[in-house]
Parts: structure tokens; sequence; C-alpha cells
């Protein structure tokens, strides 16, 4: 697995360093066998230190813990236990009701656009209906089944996720959680 780990303003030692490679490999080798990579950034907010963890697992899901703490390794140690339960309910809801993954998801590019909101009041007709582009990004399809893009989304605290149904090339589909508390999935066929 490919670790990046860094501290925004602040330095962090080889020891805390060599703390986080053991105690994040233990974890994700535990409900995982296929890590990617992983991204630890420290910061300090006030009085705490802030730890931010983002894994990305070679079946598309990305798992990502956010804590803080007096001291450093207390907010590692405290984002490692949100990873270890996002996991840990990762792999039940994989072993209850879905197949093991043979291959990698297959991820397709795609641009994302932010477009920018209306400035002035709210009665004010716009000079043009071409919308202003203030930020052009690219984002990645994944190619899940229907089942598996709603756990991703679950576990991700999305409002909506686009996927590919897997076995459909060029079809993209979403899943939405709807106000009234179910989820919502759009397909085009």
């Amino acid at each position: 697995m490919k670790y990046q780990i860094s501290g925004r303003q602040i330095d962090i030692g080889e020891a805390l360093q060599t703390h986080v490679r053991g105690e994040l490999g233990d974890l994700v080798e535990k409900y995982s066998q296929r890590p990617t990579d992983a991204q630890v950034i420290f910061s300090k907010d006030a009085h705490e230190f802030v730890c931010e963890t983002i894994v990305h697992l070679s079946t598309g899901l990305t798992t990502q813990a956010r804590a803080h703490a007096g001291e450093i390794y207390a907010a590692f140690d405290q984002c490692a236990e949100k990873l270890d339960k996002q996991l840990r309910r990762y792999k039940r809801r994989l072993k209850d009701h879905h197949r093991d993954r043979a291959q990698p998801v297959e991820l397709s590019a795609a641009a994302s656009y932010i477009l920018a909101g209306n400035e002035g009041p709210d009665d004010a007709e716009p000079e043009s209906l071409q919308p202003m582009i203030i930020a052009e990004m690219e984002a990645k399809i994944p190619s899940l089944s229907v089942g598996e893009a709603v756990m991703q989304m679950e576990l991700a605290g999305a409002p909506v996720l686009v996927f590919r149904k897997e076995g459909q090339d060029k079809a993209v589909n979403i899943v939405y959680r709807r106000d009234d508390g179910n989820i919502g999935w759009i397909d085009p066929a």
C-alpha cells in the first residue's frame, strides 16, 4: 500500500509516520486484502491536533475519517477507530449481500465543473443563458453494481453517486438519498 503522510504547517516526525504506517496497515489488512493507497494529513486547530485520513481500496471504495484531540497520536487513534468502523460495516455488507469482486473496479474519466451561482438580486434577469464556469476538474466514474453503489454512497455520506452499471458500457446511473429517507435509483435503460 502506498502511504502519503503529511502535516499542514506542523512538523511530523519519523516515529509518528512509523506508527501511522503500522496501525493503518494492520487495520486495512484486517478488512481488505487489496488496499491501493492511503493519505493521512495532520494539522493543528487552535489547541487541538486534527487527523484526516483517506483510504482507497481496489474495489473502488473510498473511506475517509476525521478526528481531533489534544495529542497528535490520540487524534490519529480516534481517526483509525472511525475507519475501522467503516471498513467493518463495508466488509459485513459485502459478505452478506455481494459476491467477492475478482477484478478491481473499472473507473472512467469524466469532466466535473463548478458553475457560478446568481450573484445579483433574485429578480434580476441573467445576461446570458450560458453559465459561467469557475472551476474545472476531473472526476472518476466507477463501474459498480447497484448495491455496491448504494453502499459506497452511504459509507461516504454523500447525497448522490454517479456510476456505470456493471455490464452496461455507456449508460450512466445515479443513486441518491430521497427526502423520505429512501434511496432513489435513476437507470436510463
